[in-house]
């Protein structure tokens, strides 16, 4: 996959893919394609005609995808003040114990296999 072409579709993307954003990746990817970064003089239109014919099919591309949760607003939570003073909360760094979490205790020792 060609590095220099970026995803043009959301939530990749924070607003729709523009014109330039998708001549921009098809002319990279008929770059990739043909070897050519530029190319001579006697193959210029068929290398314009592909970059015009695959920035199309990008555009139908983009047109047609159904991405999932694309069209939802993003929730975003109310910011708050944070506690402070006694009853606050647990200080930082120190583990609430109502919530599980990994057992503690010692470790056992791994099973070794008996060398001959």
């Amino acid at each position: 996959m060609c590095r220099s072409i970026k995803t043009l579709r959301p939530p990749v993307l924070p607003t729709e893919a523009t014109e330039e954003d998708i001549r921009a990746a098809a002319l990279q990817y008929v770059r990739k394609v043909s070897g050519f970064r530029a190319p001579a003089a006697h193959n210029r239109e068929v290398f314009e005609q592909a970059v015009d014919e695959v920035a199309e099919a990008t555009r139908r591309l983009l047109d047609g995808l159904q991405v999932r949760g694309a069209a939802r607003k993003p929730v975003t939570e109310p910011v708050t003040e944070p506690a402070t003073g006694a009853g606050a909360g647990p200080a930082v760094g120190s583990r609430d114990e109502s919530v599980p979490g990994p057992a503690t205790g010692p470790v056992a020792e791994p099973v070794r296999a008996p060398v001959p």
